[in-house]
């Protein structure tokens, strides 16, 4: 009896002193435990999705591949394989599985020395806990740590919850996180098309991803995957006849598909800038955005082939540089020139090496496949060798006057003809190809909107990623010069109004040179109409302008229009001597062709959140019955307000437009004529032909382009905007404006349309041929019984004010100038 009660007692001790320990375990390790409840709010990373204009992915950005599927839209399928592999009785545990801890030691006692995986007991709230709070440190203090962090949970969540966390969150391999992502890369289908042996490989991965791979570990793949059918049979989740079926068939990995993708890198990167910059990368990178852009996919097609197309045919215009390597040794070529990685920018076109040089009708190639083909003579005869960018070498003669024996070249696939203008086989014959030195930029926006439909910022972004179209400052030239000329009319000028053109000095003091500005041309006109000021381009007559009208009133409409920031209001940057980005001043022209209204550029034209909340939205007007879901069954359509800001009056804007017709129908771009559409826009050349510009219209599309080194230097004396931007331009608008009708510029109210000479800005003739409609407002037409006023402007005259700057909208804006501008030396007279 005595012994009994002792050995009681002992039992008595060692509960109470295995409680205390516990008891000291638990608060020992309760001490530094992270914050459980942080759970609560917690959203796994997603991937930011950009999407084109149709809905086309455009980019995705991402730190974690993961597609997140909440709890209600979870196929029981795949929650019941993951419990039958990780933990049976997740829905009746607190936390921590008493039972399955004891069946998971007598299984392992069982299996000692049997060579067999040790089975594990950690409930799927423990991997949530040792997964989202702990580290994967193998250690019996973090093992303790992940009981109570699971309790903790089991109390403060739903079962639900946590099984949402865990299967959205867990790492299954191949870039996966999460079931649906796992579903998409291993298997390439959605969650809910998942068969049973498919689900069952899934629920076998979580424990160590990489010992069951599809390929390396396929024997131990199709084993695990069986055992989680087993386990599914044993649960009852499917029947015994299923798992016999899912167990019998092959493990198969299907390749995803590729996505329908639009290739926009440029554009691509100046959305992922600005979402930065809206709300910065984790919400980038974690947020599971969904990106609406204004991008036009076919147009952007476009846009890109038309800057690619004039980079190369400026770059031909000035010569060949030469081959991009060398061959030596001809043993095995296709599998020498196949190890050659091709240079940057040459996506699209071929690597091909010289096989032959000494033929008289081309040079004989070889390309990557084994396959050989031709550069015929005929493709050849542009490469005279560069010398600078005025002068070429001598004419090619021969083939091996442009590439000799091992020459490593890029070629594109041509329909070539012979030396007697004979078609060549097809598939036989190949073009001579250059990466261009030369860069550009283009933007292609909706002036209504200012919605960005394409955007191209250099000749490819594998060369360099500097956007061109957004980031280059440049001088833009004689493309600034529609904004000195739309000072003028709103502060009283015409269309009409003579300007002399006649030499011009200015003096700008400080012991600086003086400066006598020059036409293209290097010849004067004497009075010239303002419109021909613009048609012609004519320097002399736009400084003359500025000096009269003053710069200080240049400088703030330039800023209003959001050309740049801070114009210094000197005379040299009435002539573009400023810097502006291809996006700034395509944004401008693109508030001279919808009236004077304020649009803001804009890449995206909606964001939404992971819950498909909008956070942003672009166009923010109000509509109240937009949203009414049978507005189109007998419901008035929805009238949405215009409120845009009028930053200048319709009317002096409306007459620039016209004078930017004339450029095309008389001026420097008389090369668009042949597109029979109704276009309007301005040349830009800059000091030694540094830059091109040309900044083009028609009413409802405004295309920008610029054409430069990224080091400025000449682009040769003979180049200017026309030769060089303006066929960019030509392309983009030819297939624009395809099949659609010639639609005219809009004329707003409050003008007076009058048949006018342009040449001399007098009223048209009876029999005048080359009349044309002039725009004017009230009381400033021409008039026989009023003398013609020239404007003089010389640097030493005075300034005179016309009309009343302090309000540019009054109708009053466009009365004839005062009477006392026509005294004194100089002004008006």
């Amino acid at each position: 009896m005595r012994l009994l009660l002792s050995l009681l007692m002992a039992m008595v001790m060692l509960a109470l002193a295995g409680a205390g320990g516990l008891v000291f375990l638990l608060d020992h390790y309760n001490q530094d435990l992270p914050d459980y409840t942080k759970l609560a709010n917690y959203q796994p990373p997603v991937t930011t999705r950009v999407h084109a204009g149709d809905g086309r992915l455009l980019a995705e950005f991402a730190s974690e591949r993961r597609i997140f599927v909440p709890m209600d839209a979870m196929p029981r399928r795949v929650i019941n394989a993951f419990m039958s592999a990780e933990d049976k009785n997740f829905y009746e545990h607190k936390g921590v599985d008493p039972t399955g801890i004891l069946r998971a030691v007598l299984m392992n006692v069982e299996n000692l020395g049997r060579d067999r995986r040790p089975v594990g007991a950690s409930t799927i709230t423990q991997q949530v806990a040792k997964n989202m709070l702990l580290t994967n440190e193998v250690s019996f203090a973090r093992k303790i740590k992940e009981a109570i962090l699971a309790v903790r949970i089991e109390r403060a969540f739903t079962k639900d919850r946590i099984m949402e966390l865990y299967l959205n969150e867990i790492f299954l391999g191949f870039r996966s996180y999460g079931v649906a992502a796992a579903a998409l890369n291993y298997f390439n289908k959605a969650l809910d098309e998942l068969e049973i042996e498919e689900v069952a490989y899934l629920a076998a991965l979580p424990k160590a991803p990489s010992n069951y791979h599809p390929e390396r570990q396929r024997d131990a793949a199709v084993a695990r995957r069986n055992w989680v059918i087993g386990r599914m049979a044993d649960d009852g989740y499917i029947t015994a006849e299923e798992a016999r079926a899912a167990q019998a068939k092959p493990l198969v990995v299907r390749k995803r598909d590729e996505q329908e993708m639009v290739t926009a890198e440029y554009f691509a990167e100046e959305v992922r800038r600005e979402l930065v910059k809206l709300y910065g990368e984790q919400a980038l990178y974690e947020g599971g955005l969904s990106v609406r852009s204004s991008m036009d996919p076919r147009l952007q097609a476009v846009a890109t082939k038309a800057l690619r197309d004039g980079l190369v045919a400026y770059d031909r215009r000035h010569g060949w540089r030469g081959p991009v390597g060398k061959m030596d040794g001809f043993d095995a070529w296709p599998k020498k020139l196949a190890a050659i990685t091709p240079p940057a920018g040459s996506e699209g076109w071929k690597l091909a090496v010289v096989l032959k040089d000494d033929l008289a009708d081309g040079l004989d190639i070889g390309l990557v496949d084994g396959a050989r083909g031709k550069i015929p003579m005929s493709e050849l005869r542009w490469a005279r060798a560069f010398k600078d960018d005025d002068a070429l070498g001598p004419t090619v003669r021969k083939p091996s006057d442009v590439a000799k024996l091992g020459d490593l070249l890029l070629v594109e696939p041509s329909n070539g003809k012979d030396e007697k203008g004979k078609d060549l086989p097809p598939g036989s014959s190949y073009a001579l190809r250059q990466i261009p030195v030369v860069q550009g930029g283009l933007v292609a926006l909706d002036p209504h909107t200012g919605r960005v439909l394409a955007m191209v910022g250099g000749f490819s972004p594998h060369m360099s990623v500097f956007n061109r179209a957004t980031q280059a400052m440049r001088q833009p030239g004689s493309s600034f010069k529609p904004f000195v000329y739309l000072t003028a009319l709103n502060q009283g000028l015409t269309p009409s109004t003579l300007v002399m053109d006649a030499p011009f000095e200015f003096n700008p003091g400080g012991g600086q040179p003086i400066w006598r500005p020059e036409n293209y041309s290097g010849q004067f006109y004497g009075p010239t109409p303002l419109r021909v000021g613009i048609e012609k381009s004519r320097n002399v007559m736009t400084v003359r302008l500025a000096q009269n009208i003053g710069m200080d009133k240049v400088k703030a409409l330039v800023e209003k229009f959001g050309i740049t920031d801070n114009l210094h209001p000197y005379l040299p940057m009435a002539l573009g001597a400023g810097e502006t980005t291809v996006l700034r001043l395509s944004t401008a022209y693109a508030m001279l062709a919808n009236g004077g209204k304020r649009v803001v550029p804009t890449f995206i034209d909606r964001i939404q959140d992971r819950n498909g909340k909008t956070i942003f939205r672009h166009d923010a007007r109000p509509c109240a019955n937009c949203a009414a879901p049978a507005w189109r069954d007998g419901l008035t359509t929805p009238a949405i307000p215009d409120n845009r800001e009028q930053i200048n009056d319709p009317r002096t804007t409306y007459q620039i437009v016209s004078i930017l017709e004339g450029v095309v129908q008389r001026g420097t771009a008389t090369a668009l004529l042949s597109l029979g559409k109704p276009l309007a826009g301005k040349t830009g050349t800059t000091n030694d032909s540094n830059d091109a510009w040309f900044m083009g219209f028609s009413p409802d599309l405004v295309v920008g382009t610029y054409i430069g080194f990224d080091q400025p230097r000449s682009l040769g004396g003979s180049e200017t905007g026309g030769s060089a931007a303006v066929p960019i331009f030509k392309e983009v608008m030819t297939e624009a404006l395809k099949d659609r009708p010639a639609t005219p510029f809009r004329v707003p109210p409050g003008l007076r349309l009058v048949r006018v000479n342009p040449a001399n800005g007098q009223l048209a003739q009876p029999g005048d041929r080359k009349a044309i409609w002039e725009a004017f407002l009230p009381g400033t037409e021409p008039n026989p019984d009023r003398p013609q006023i020239v404007l003089d402007g010389s640097a030493n005259a005075s300034p005179t004010v016309i009309g009343d700057p302090s309000a540019p909208l009054d109708p009053s804006a466009g009365a004839a100038p005062p009477a006392a501008a026509a005294q004194g030396t100089g002004g008006l007279y």
